[in-house]
């Protein structure tokens, strides 16, 4: 089911988060107590996250009773044993249901046990069984397993980047967060700032400088079409505002961080246009370790990632785990290069948008991520990402036998004065489909950009 209000949340969550940036060598001290609660006082249950999933999911059912369609939430024992019994199904609802809002309601119950005081891996374990709760006790529909995977295993990774986030806000106010922070920390992710007002602090919780290093960088610009297919021109009509936050949270490189929970580092991006969610991904350090030290550091081992993008013509999602490594070399003052590459598989959807065109497609996926920041002090950055996924005809339906889509973004940023800066972009999207009974179809577009750029304490995200 579509939360409608989850455009606006994420839109005024990137709006509250810069400044948290923190500095320090300390890590957390995750001991417990024998009653629940760690040394520190932290709130610690088990049993309060059930009954705020289950509280939440009977006011998402009846919200959707009153705004869409009612037979679909006429919930009831009859319903339920026929979805217990099966079988499950892989549904086409609306793309921005199935691949955004449904991650962003899952993602409420992985904040909901981690506001609880429980570890990433339970926390996980909640929100796949609150996932499968709603498939067959939520709505009246067949459950379908593309919403499980989105809600149930996605969800955790958006979930636990905007736990993280909301937590920033309110741990870097040294335990008396304002007004405007425990506001913010409800909007990055609800439950956690409601749980943090009515139960406190969640044991295990990070204490105010355990992050040394979170790079937050917020911009305001817009983007006009420099290419449609094999047309080349830039068509200034088609300019459209964006509003784009970004943070890379624990990036490795700090000599008294290491990355031993799970998203101890990962990357958080979004961008919203005048037409809605363009982009919202993350990427996570899930298990791995670190290595190196100096003027080279980075991390490797398993990263779980969540990306929703929608180019012009088409849309994409994906839900994968990948093996890489992400790394920082050279001097913070001088010239440093940042680097990722993931190479994994996972659950993908994609669709087009033409006008009469109705094919959607979801397949196993292998994928990958190639990363390049090149860092000069703090004057300027170069960022390049080239992403590619291959959907398959495994695990899925659709017209489309295979699909090959390609996102590239490039960036160059220049200091102007403080923590302003002026940044140009280019977008590069592509999608080749090749079908049973059909003619091969190819989509392209390009985008050029320019941005007012905020920059966190950070600068352009060099680990000192």
């Amino acid at each position: 089911m579509r939360l409608e209000a989850s455009a606006l949340l994420v839109l005024l969550v990137s709006g509250l988060g810069a400044g948290c940036a923190a500095r320090s060598n300390v890590q957390p001290d995750l001991t417990q107590e024998a009653d629940g609660r760690d040394k520190s006082g932290g709130h610690k249950s088990y049993v309060l996250p059930v009954v705020e999933i289950v509280a939440m999911d009977a006011i998402v059912n009846r919200v959707g009773a009153m705004i869409l369609d009612p037979a679909t939430f006429e919930v009831s024992p009859t319903t339920i044993r026929r979805n217990l019994r099966g079988p499950w199904v892989v549904d086409d609802d609306p793309f921005e249901i199935n691949q955004f809002g449904h991650p962003y309601q899952g993602a409420m119950y992985h904040g909901i046990a981690r506001s609880n005081g429980l570890g990433y891996w339970p926390s996980m374990v909640y929100t796949f069984a609150g996932s499968a709760m709603w498939e067959i006790a939520g709505e009246t529909t067949p459950p379908s397993f593309n919403d499980q995977v989105a809600s149930g295993v996605a969800a955790s990774f958006l979930g636990e980047s905007l736990f993280r986030i909301s937590r920033l806000l309110l741990d870097r106010a040294n335990g008396q967060p304002g007004v405007w922070r425990k506001i913010g920390a409800v909007v990055a992710s609800p439950p956690t700032g409601l749980n943090h007002l009515m139960v406190g602090t969640p044991a295990g919780s990070p204490s105010a400088d355990a992050v040394p290093f979170s790079d937050i960088r917020v911009q305001f610009g817009g983007t006009a079409i420099a290419e449609r297919g094999t047309r080349a021109n830039v068509a200034l009509d088609a300019f459209q505002p964006h509003f784009a936050f970004s943070i890379d949270y624990g990036y490795p490189g700090h000599a008294g961080y290491q990355h031993e929970r799970p998203f101890d580092y990962f990357r958080f991006e979004s961008n919203i246009s005048s037409e809605g969610m363009e982009q919202l991904s993350t990427r996570g350090l899930i298990a791995g370790g670190d290595y190196g030290a100096g003027a080279l550091a980075g991390i490797w081992g398993l990263y779980g990632t969540y990306d929703y993008f929608t180019p012009d013509d088409f849309r994409l999602s994906t839900t994968a785990f990948a093996f890489g490594t992400t790394l920082q070399a050279g001097e913070s003052d001088g010239l440093t290069v940042q680097s990722s590459a993931l190479l994994g598989a996972g659950y993908a959807a994609a669709r087009a948008l033409a006008q009469g065109d109705d094919d959607y497609h979801y397949g196993i996926t292998p994928q990958t991520v190639v990363n390049l920041r090149l860092i000069a002090g703090r004057r300027a950055a170069l960022d390049m990402t080239a992403r590619e996924y291959f959907i398959s005809g495994l695990g899925g339906f659709g017209t489309a036998q295979r699909d090959v889509i390609f996102v590239g973004d490039a960036s160059f940023a220049m200091r102007l004065v403080g923590r302003h800066a002026l940044a140009l972009t280019y977008q590069r999207a592509g999608r080749s489909s090749e079908f049973f009974d059909a003619p091969d179809r190819s989509q392209a577009r390009s985008r050029v950009g320019i941005f007012y750029t905020f920059l966190g304490s950070g600068g352009f995200g060099a680990v000192p």
